[in-house]
């Protein structure tokens, strides 16, 4: 009889212990699958601000530049005489598993960035691209919005001359001011 209760002692700590390596395990699991939505995220996000981009900057000549009205406008840009897709599905928010992203709005109601509507906590919260160095320290996934900004244009540095007398940086020969003859 003493034998029966031994063996039941060690079957009950033989599934104690099989149960903590399961819920161990789960864990892992868990952190894995919501690294690789994240993963999945920022493709979908940087596809989204790439897409708004081209749609923004390929405005037809003539028109002020505008981003979509709709992210569908992103599958086939109607503005242009021939069709433009900027993208080739309206991605699936893959914290959310929905096709409905949140939208950050830009002028007039048009689109200039998306977000994810989730309210997860983010495991990554730094080592971001250089692009997304604002997602760093977000608390939420909501907080990772992928917005295009245009860029300035900038002009060509120009050199300044140099002074009355000095050797020219192109011929060598002494520099002239116009208009005088030494």
């Amino acid at each position: 009889m003493r034998q029966r209760g031994f063996t039941y002692l060690i079957l009950l700590f033989i599934v104690a212990i099989m149960g903590v390596m399961l819920a161990a395990s789960a864990t892992v699991w868990h952190t894995l699958a919501q690294r690789d939505k994240e993963h999945e995220l920022l493709y979908a996000g940087h596809a989204f601000r790439r897409a708004i981009g081209l749609y923004y900057e390929r405005t037809p000549a003539g028109s002020i530049k505008q981003y979509p009205k709709q992210l569908s406008d992103l599958l086939a840009d109607k503005r242009q005489l021939v069709l433009a897709r900027y993208l080739r599905k309206i991605y699936i928010d893959p914290l959310t598993a929905s096709k409905q992203w949140g939208v950050v709005p830009g002028p007039d109601g048009t689109i200039m960035g998306v977000y994810s509507r989730s309210e997860a906590t983010p495991i990554k919260t730094g080592n971001f691209e250089e692009a997304d160095t604002s997602f760093a320290g977000k608390i939420r996934y909501q907080d990772w919005q992928f917005i295009y900004l245009p860029t300035a244009p900038t002009s060509a540095p120009v050199a300044p001359l140099p002074p009355p007398g000095a050797p020219s940086p192109v011929s060598g020969a002494p520099n002239k001011l116009p208009g005088t003859s030494k």
